[in-house]
């Protein structure tokens, strides 16, 4: 079964909580296709087109992501793993993204807090996957590698949880990995699952270095959303065309480091029934570890196995 969504504040909302009413129930396997606005809550369809404006239907007293959702997915139980997989993705013809102006501690170690934030705006081609803005007089073109900044499932904790931290059921992870063609498997925290998704980056270097990608609303995301009742996760593991991917988020970048490397160690082992030790040293010879964000309050990293590494 394919559903769709329509872009509209009543399918929006700004937070996580395992309290919100669904505003679609589906069934394993059933695919989802939407349009999302971009990071200011707006949409336009086509250049020299106004942008039209958006809300959260659910009026939270908290700034955050304009994400879709949340989606109930029928049978899905706590302590089992949601697969989300990216079908398709086709972003908007324009995105922004910004630097400097305010205070983090990349710009202090910049010297940027004190600069005036600068935002540059990019015109999107989804056929060439190209992106071009205008710097000093200069055009300059970037490659397209567009994914989803934030899909998540609702925390079991109760309460209102802003969107910008990663959490170990997914949310705003920024991981450039996850392209079309991807998998991403969450825990699943809760009855229902309540998936939402949101935060389109049109492209994004490992790190996220100035606060933002390119963000930008996406015209077509189309995403199969299967319940695994056979899996057990305590954090996102992913498998895209680059290889298996496993995360880490802490607020001390080393323990999120030592996260993502310790759940690609469990992998490898489970992989090739070998022990902590024989998949620590065949990890050091293939796995590749990077930083995925280092703004969202709790950072992000991420240990690749690439296909065909080992065999």
């Amino acid at each position: 079964m394919i559903h769709k969504l329509d872009l509209k504040t009543e399918n929006l909302h700004r937070s996580f909580s395992k309290d919100y009413e669904p505003i679609l129930t589906i069934q394993s396997g059933d695919t989802l296709q939407l349009t999302t606005p971009d990071i200011k809550w707006g949409y336009s369809k086509s250049k020299g087109e106004e942008r039209v404006m958006f809300d959260s239907r659910e009026n939270e007293e908290v700034f955050g992501h304009p994400i879709i959702g949340p989606i109930k997915i029928e049978g899905a139980k706590k302590g089992m793993v949601l697969e989300v997989r990216t079908n398709d993705l086709v972003p908007g013809w324009y995105g922004n993204n910004w630097a400097g102006g305010f205070n983090s501690w990349q710009n202090e170690a910049l010297g940027l807090t004190d600069e005036e934030n600068i935002q540059l705006d990019w015109e999107l081609n989804a056929k060439t996957m190209t992106g071009t803005t205008q710097i000093g007089g200069r055009e300059l073109h970037v490659g397209l590698q567009p994914f989803m900044g934030l899909m998540g499932v609702a925390p079991e904790e109760p309460g209102v949880h802003i969107t910008a931290p990663p959490r170990y059921c997914g949310g705003n992870i920024d991981c450039k990995e996850l392209v079309r063609g991807s998998s991403l498997y969450l825990p699943i925290a809760v009855d229902g699952a309540l998936f939402s998704i949101g935060d389109g980056h049109a492209v994004q270097g490992d790190g996220e270095v100035s606060g933002t990608a390119i963000e930008a609303p996406m015209d077509l995301v189309d995403v199969t959303l299967t319940v695994h009742e056979d899996m057990t996760l305590t954090m996102p593991h992913a498998w895209t065309p680059s290889g298996w991917v496993t995360f880490g988020f802490h607020e001390d970048l080393n323990q999120a480091t030592a996260t993502a490397l310790d759940e690609m160690v469990q992998l490898i082992q489970n992989l090739y029934g070998i022990k902590k030790t024989e998949a620590t040293a065949l990890a050091s010879t293939v796995v590749d570890l990077r930083i995925t964000q280092v703004v969202n309050g709790s950072k992000g990293a991420h240990a690749i196995l690439p296909h065909g590494a080992i065999r």
